[in-house]
């Protein structure tokens, strides 16, 4: 099964207010394995950068305005992630600017449906606790030793691992093959009868006349055994 993992960085908190998505980065996953292919891109947000957006993501306006609009990368885009179920961190909030940007270019929205949130996730499997992704990333053992700041494509790498986790960890890849691992198949591999081996001859395991010579004249030299009594 294939699934996008992405993350985005925006200006601030709500499309609606005016805010705009200025990074997005997504991560191919095949059967719960990336598998290398992803999609990342800036985009010139058309408006200024506030000062707290910038503090947690580093991306100033200078940096962003001689980036590409969101519409002309818009159909890449979609091409990558099609018709693919779309994994984020609290991903109403990813969704919102998503679905944001691609009104404004008039392109049908990304359906809600296609949703899974790692939040929710989270907060089933592990109820009461921190469910940020750095808090996430410490449960499971994920390495962020390197992100300094927020960046779409490095979450979206991270909450990869993390989304393993969260849905069955490294256990997932012991599974027998498919093409085994269903109906009658599977069935046939259980029930397959061991490999003959060729019978090793017994060793010899009698005494021999000199032994028992030997061992007669060993008892006979015994003072009153109690077996004679």
């Amino acid at each position: 099964m294939r699934e996008i993992v992405f993350d985005t960085e925006t200006t601030g908190l709500d499309p609606a207010s005016g805010d705009r998505m200025v990074e997005i980065g997504c991560v191919e996953m095949i059967n719960r394995v990336p598998t290398g292919e992803t999609f990342h891109a800036y985009f010139n947000p058309e408006r200024d950068m506030p000062p707290g957006a910038e503090a947690v993501h580093g991306l100033s306006s200078a940096f962003l305005s001689d980036k590409p609009l969101f519409r002309d990368t818009a159909a890449a885009l979609l091409d990558f992630i099609a018709d693919s179920p779309l994994v984020a961190h609290n991903a109403a909030f990813d969704f919102g600017f998503l679905n944001a940007e691609l009104a404004l270019c008039e392109r049908v929205a990304v359906c809600t449906s296609r949703m899974i949130d790692t939040v929710a996730l989270a907060r089933k499997r592990h109820p009461g606790a921190k469910l940020s992704l750095d808090a996430l990333c410490s449960r499971y053992g994920v390495d962020r030793s390197h992100r300094v700041k927020h960046g779409a494509l490095l979450d979206a790498e991270l909450l990869a691992q993390v989304y393993v986790e969260l849905t069955g960890g490294r256990q997932i890849g012991l599974e027998l093959p498919a093409e085994t691992n269903t109906g009658s198949d599977a069935i046939a591999v259980m029930r397959r009868a061991p490999a003959r081996r060729t019978p090793r001859p017994a060793r010899p395991h009698a005494a021999s006349a000199e032994e028992l010579s030997r061992h007669r004249a060993f008892l006979e030299r015994m003072d009153a055994p109690l077996w004679g009594s």
